[in-house]
């Protein structure tokens, strides 16, 4: 392991806690460390979720901080990649000496980065994902999630598309990031079928390579079809997703394209009205809040709370949740006490019933249940590159 920076060190961010002291937490300041990619497909993505967490610890902070410390986020970067994530990890645990992890971006980052969180018995609150990496039954001691997992999400579109769309089976698809990512969706599709009595195995399914826009074999595969395609549940990031919609618009007029919120809504929508109105139509994403054009109470907080920290930044889905999925945690800090440690922080969080953020749907913790919201939204691309609000079932 890396040596500990010296004591005293002027050049040293964070001098290692002393004993009896819990790392990452001063009289002054607790510190946290989130992994997120700087560069690569999910970039944009990447920012918004911490720039959300930003203003929710900026929000706190001017209220006198959590019992008289501020909260205070230190991203690093590991590119969407699996191979950098360790480092990136190493990094903010080593150096920067952090209480514990939030809002990490990524499922398939998550596989390497929640074995070190928990090898150091350390929080690994909140990631950008729905996977089942971070969702073990029983759960994680240290994970815990905000959002619904993909597979909810997938059996949410699947059934909005046989039940409200009334596309028959065969005729949905599913493209997706070949890796964790995609096989989660995949799954979750899977499920749907098979909870409505339907055969999943001659589902088509079509893939692309992380951190790419190659489309032509996914596209090959889906004009060779006998029975055309009507609606695809997409399961990848921003890039992907607007160039598969580029390529398969034209050829496939009437197509419904169902996005997983971790698409990052506002960067798709913004990709495809660079490319024209027509690019938007019948695009939905599935969400893990409510409508950011909504007047939900935490959508208009949130808001204000965004003009304040980060004036002319537009508020979107991803920083949207990461405000929320802040805010679950700052208040289990709150009820914690100033007695801070990892086990008691831990205890608290399962302790979290029906806290109501004014989403519309309560949050519950508990020791069976590290995931605290079970809701799925919907929203939809009008003309204008806005979402709008759409009943699911």
């Amino acid at each position: 392991p890396a040596a500990a920076p010296l004591a005293g060190n002027a050049a040293s961010p964070a001098r290692p806690a002393a004993a009896g002291q819990v790392r990452g937490v001063t009289d002054q300041e607790i510190r946290f460390g989130m992994v997120i990619p700087y560069t690569g497909s999910a970039k944009e993505n990447g920012q918004s979720y911490k720039r959300g967490i930003e203003v929710a610890f900026a929000r706190a902070n001017a209220g006198g901080g959590v019992h008289g410390r501020t909260l205070k986020l230190i991203a690093a970067d590991d590119g969407f990649e699996p191979t950098r994530t360790l480092d990136a990890m190493k990094l903010l645990w080593d150096k920067e000496q952090v209480f514990g992890f939030l809002g990490n971006l990524g499922t398939p980052t998550a596989a390497v980065a929640v074995p070190f969180a928990l090898a150091r018995k350390v929080l690994f609150f909140a990631p950008f994902t729905g996977g089942s990496v971070v969702r073990h039954d029983p759960p994680d001691r240290y994970v815990f999630n905000y959002r619904p997992s993909f597979v909810e999400e997938a059996d949410a579109a699947v059934r909005y598309l046989l039940k409200m769309r009334k596309i028959r089976p065969n005729q949905i698809a599913v493209f997706g990031q070949n890796d964790d990512l995609g096989e989660q969706g995949f799954a979750g599709v899977a499920k749907a079928y098979r909870a409505a009595g339907l055969n999943d195995s001659t589902i088509l399914r079509l893939v692309y390579n992380r951190n790419s826009i190659d489309m032509d074999e996914a596209v090959a595969q889906l004009k060779q079809q006998r029975v055309p395609i009507k609606a695809i549940v997409m399961v990848g990031t921003t890039r992907p997703a607007a160039k598969f919609i580029e390529k398969t618009r034209d050829l496939f007029p009437g197509m419904i394209y169902t996005n997983m919120s971790i698409v990052g809504a506002t960067a798709l929508a913004q990709e495809l009205m660079l490319l024209g109105p027509r690019f938007t139509e019948n695009v939905i994403v599935t969400q893990a809040v409510p409508a950011v054009s909504g007047y939900s109470s935490t959508v208009l907080e949130f808001k204000t709370a965004l003009a304040q920290v980060a004036p002319g930044e537009v508020p979107d889905y991803i920083s949207l949740e990461g405000y929320i999925a802040a805010n679950l945690l700052i208040d289990a800090l709150k009820r914690c006490g100033p007695q801070l440690d990892t086990e008691r922080l831990v205890e608290t969080l399962e302790s979290t019933r029906n806290l109501d953020m004014g989403l519309g749907a309560a949050l519950n913790l508990s020791r069976g249940d590290h995931q605290a919201l079970h809701k799925v939204w919907g929203t939809q691309l009008d003309k204008t590159g806005v979402y709008q609000p759409i009943d699911l079932e």
